[in-house]
């Protein structure tokens, strides 16, 4: 669906600008752990930028998002600096959880990133609540929840919709569905053709858009978030990407045929945007070119930060992770 609304060249270019550097930060990552460089694992959503990149775009900075294991883009998109989520892959203790986090948990409450998520669907009831606390406090905060298309099969995403719907809480529920959950095709294990359907069971609206489209996403999503923000409850909006990789860094990922990672280059949402932005006059090839290289730039300087930070010390073992009777009794 092509854009009719006219946008600003500072906002195009800062669409541009914010997706490549989930790119270029996503790439990064799977080098440095393909080098070894990280312990654990990482999941990343090269591909997906549209949909992480639109969906931000559509929110204040005082909204507020929960995210998923495959969420590094989700926290960029609402600003989490690169570096420091940079640092906390590599375990250091200047990253935003001090190294303890990881990949799977990055947190950034000035930002109203409430954190990523290693735990599928763990988000959906969180951003409930968070939706419930602005609701009570009497503030506009939306809340945005990220979560995957095999989230959609947990009890927490219907629990957590039928709660928001009763209470009419102010949270966009955004299912990004690539098809897969881990290795489970999603036909095989649902009998809807789509997720966004199943708001008809909540009694609000619900919406699948096209993810190979930036703007597509952002008016879709912006919608969505007006509706919200009103007091009208609760929305379920869709969105179709295509996850580049398997669903971890160097899953081979034979259970797809081939034609789905064909047609996943075919709509990489990056260079439609290019494209388009190019054909339309929005901005020239040099213009583009000049900001992919300050980003890779950003990038770079990112990974050393990481690599010259120091680790936590080994007295921080468990700061941060118990709390002491003591510390509870003045907490109370």
């Amino acid at each position: 669906m092509a854009s009719k609304v006219r946008y600003s060249k500072e906002f195009l270019l800062g669409l541009y600008q914010k997706m490549i550097r989930v790119r270029y930060f996503e790439e990064k990552a799977a080098e440095c752990f393909t080098k070894g460089m990280l312990a654990g694992n990482i999941h990343l959503c090269i591909g997906q930028e549209s949909s992480v990149i639109g969906s931000c775009a559509a929110l204040e900075e005082r909204d507020f998002i929960t995210s998923t294991h495959r969420g590094h883009g989700h926290c960029i998109g609402k600003g989490a600096k690169t570096d420091k989520a940079m640092a906390e892959l590599f375990g250091k203790k200047t990253g935003y959880c001090k190294g303890k986090g990881g990949s799977m948990h990055i947190v950034d409450a000035d930002k109203g990133i409430l954190g990523a998520n290693g735990i599928v669907g763990a988000g959906i009831p969180i951003a409930a609540g968070s939706a419930l606390a602005s609701k009570i406090m009497g503030t506009d905060e939306v809340t945005m929840c990220f979560f995957g298309d095999a989230a959609a099969n947990q009890g927490t995403f219907h629990e957590a919709i039928n709660m928001a719907a009763a209470w009419k809480l102010p949270v966009v529920f955004l299912c990004e569905n690539n098809g897969y959950g881990v290795s489970v095709a999603i036909q095989g294990v649902t009998n809807t053709e789509t997720i966004a359907v199943r708001a008809k069971a909540y009694d609000i609206p619900g919406v699948t858009v096209d993810g190979s489209d930036v703007l597509n996403v952002y008016e879709t999503v912006k919608k969505a978030v007006e509706h919200v923000r009103s007091g009208k409850g609760p929305s379920l909006v869709e969105v179709m990407v295509y996850r580049w990789q398997g669903h971890y860094c160097g899953d081979p990922a034979s259970y797809r045929p081939k034609e789905y990672v064909e047609n996943a280059h075919l709509k990489d949402p990056i260079k439609l945007f290019k494209d388009k932005l190019i054909s339309t006059k929005q901005a020239s090839k040099a213009e583009l070119e000049k900001l992919e290289q300050e980003i890779f730039a950003e990038i770079e300087q990112a990974e050393n930060f990481a690599v010259n930070s120091d680790y936590p010390d080994i007295s921080e073992a468990f700061t941060d992770v118990y709390s002491s009777d003591n510390e509870r009794s003045v907490a109370r």
